[in-house]
């Protein structure tokens, strides 16, 4: 079970005004508070786990605000503050002029039996990326794992505490980090320098970072494990597949690169050829997915995930969590393979199976992929009976008479750009949103489009555009069309900014 050793609640609660201060402790589950919200011109407010409740209805005033910054520490370029040797955190909203006109005092605490679900993993001496939404504990963690490395392991080890959120505000660190030693950061753009500091100054043995979050941050985290220092820290990103469609962050995990394969090693392959590949080696040998406070999911080998996900083979996926006695248990999440799915019906207005009317499109073409994905199509011949009317580009300029029937029966339609098997997923990730492909998928069909386009406009097409995609995925779609001697451009603007590929 955990244990909350220190919250310091008071030191909080002292910085407050009295007409705050006082009905707040009266709160029957105070010691359950996570924040107090004061901004100016509304009542305070306290937010609990379950429960928001108005402390006070006297409207905050400047007064208020006053009497709280001057009972704290100095603010810092990310407008954080603190209370000297707690792990409280005050951040403050500024107007134009720099004034504050908002704070909010978040309670921090430390927690004892926080990493026990992955200590294992932390003893190995590999580094450990903790991900997670905010407020599920990754910080809570980083601190614990902190204390057992340097206390418990007698292992040297720095924090690089940027925001003061692992021990505290003040030049003497909170007692929960135990024997690790603290670097504080200036100003958060020179985290990555003092990460470099750390390593060459004082010959750590481990390196503790919180939110590693900008692109020059991940190369000193990646120079920090070329060095052989163990690296723990946490990033952006709730998920391992996050972080792959992160452009800033993917080289934690070893970075994704368009690769172009010859004809023959992409027909022994069976794919496109264009596929993605893992860049490099990953800064990070496991990835912990901190789902709820005492459940994670762990990727004990990130190389070997990342590659899997980048070929689309199934991998099964290790869940941990503390039960009620305190134990730690595991279970092994079998992959989901194409052979258990069930069939998917997508449901449209009124809850009914779509209704597909072909007009110049390939039938056994839209119904092969989707018998291969394990869904369900009614493809009706009568115009009357449809839901949807879907036609290719070609046959939607002209106008024949069919298209001109849709349109007057306000049928809403769909066009194909051509009948590639790439645009026939694309019609059906639109009729089962989230369920025909992840985002790894989309990414892998992006590029399936490219390379699809290159083979247009060498064999004579003008100009071929492609479907709107993330600024990342054009990046990479520019490449396909550069290693191919074309021309590539960006038109429109986002979310409907897309390549359009031609010979230059």
């Amino acid at each position: 079970m955990q244990k909350i050793i220190a919250d310091d609640l008071d030191a909080l609660t002292d910085v407050l005004p009295p007409h705050i201060r006082q009905p707040l402790c009266q709160q029957k589950d105070i010691s359950e508070l996570l924040e107090v919200v004061l901004d100016l011109g509304r009542p305070p407010e306290a937010r609990f786990p379950q429960r928001e409740v108005v402390i006070s209805p006297k409207e905050v005033d400047e007064e208020d605000i006053d009497y709280i910054v001057a009972r704290i520490s100095s603010f810092g370029d990310d407008n954080r503050a603190g209370i000297a040797r707690t792990l409280h955190r005050i951040s403050a909203i500024r107007n134009r002029k720099g004034r504050i006109i908002g704070l909010t005092c978040r309670v921090g605490r430390a927690v004892f039996g926080t990493m026990k679900v992955i200590e294992d993993l932390i003893q190995t001496g590999k580094s450990v990326l903790l991900l997670g939404r905010p407020g599920v504990g990754k910080t809570t963690m980083l601190r614990e794992v902190a204390r057992v490395l340097a206390s418990d392991l007698n292992k040297r080890v720095i924090i690089v505490d940027t925001s003061n959120e692992i021990a505290g505000d003040g030049d003497i660190p909170h007692p929960a980090i135990g024997h690790a030693r603290r670097m504080q950061v200036k100003t958060p753009t020179m985290q990555h320098a003092v990460m470099i500091e750390a390593v060459e100054n004082h010959m750590p043995e481990v390196i503790v970072i919180d939110e590693i979050g900008t692109e020059l941050e991940a190369q000193a985290a990646r120079t920090i494990a070329e060095r052989g220092v163990q690296l723990v820290g946490t990033a952006h990103g709730n998920t391992l597949e996050n972080l792959m469609m992160n452009p800033t962050l993917s080289d934690l995990i070893g970075g994704i690169q368009s690769v172009t394969l010859g004809d023959e090693e992409a027909k022994r392959r069976g794919t496109q050829k264009s596929v993605l590949e893992r860049r490099s080696p990953p800064t990070f040998d496991v990835v912990v997915e901190i789902q709820e406070r005492d459940r994670v999911a762990i990727h004990p080998d990130v190389a070997e995930m990342v590659d899997a996900i980048l070929r689309g083979q199934p991998v099964a996926t290790e869940v941990r969590w503390m039960d009620k006695s305190g134990e730690v248990r595991i279970e092994k999440q079998a992959p989901l393979t194409m052979a258990s799915k069930k069939t998917i019906k997508p449901q449209l207005r009124g809850g009914n199976l779509p209704r597909l009317y072909l007009f110049g499109v390939n039938r056994g073409r839209i119904e092969q992929a989707a018998k291969e994905l394990r869904l369900s199509l009614d493809i009706v011949s009568n115009l009357k009976d449809a839901s949807l009317f879907v036609t290719s580009k070609s046959y939607y300029r002209r106008k024949p008479p069919k298209v001109r029937d849709a349109e007057s029966a306000n049928l809403p339609i769909y066009v194909l750009r051509s009948n590639t098997p790439n645009q026939v997923r694309q019609l059906l990730d639109t009729l089962y949103p989230g369920l025909t492909t992840d985002r790894t998928d989309r990414l892998k069909l992006a590029l399936g489009e490219a390379e699809e386009a290159v083979e247009q406009v060498k064999d004579g097409q003008r100009v071929v555009e492609l479907s709107p995609q993330s600024a990342y995925i054009r990046r990479l779609q520019h490449l396909i069309a550069e290693r191919n001697d074309l021309s590539s451009k960006s038109l429109g603007k986002d979310p409907y900014r897309r390549v359009t590929i031609y010979k230059g």
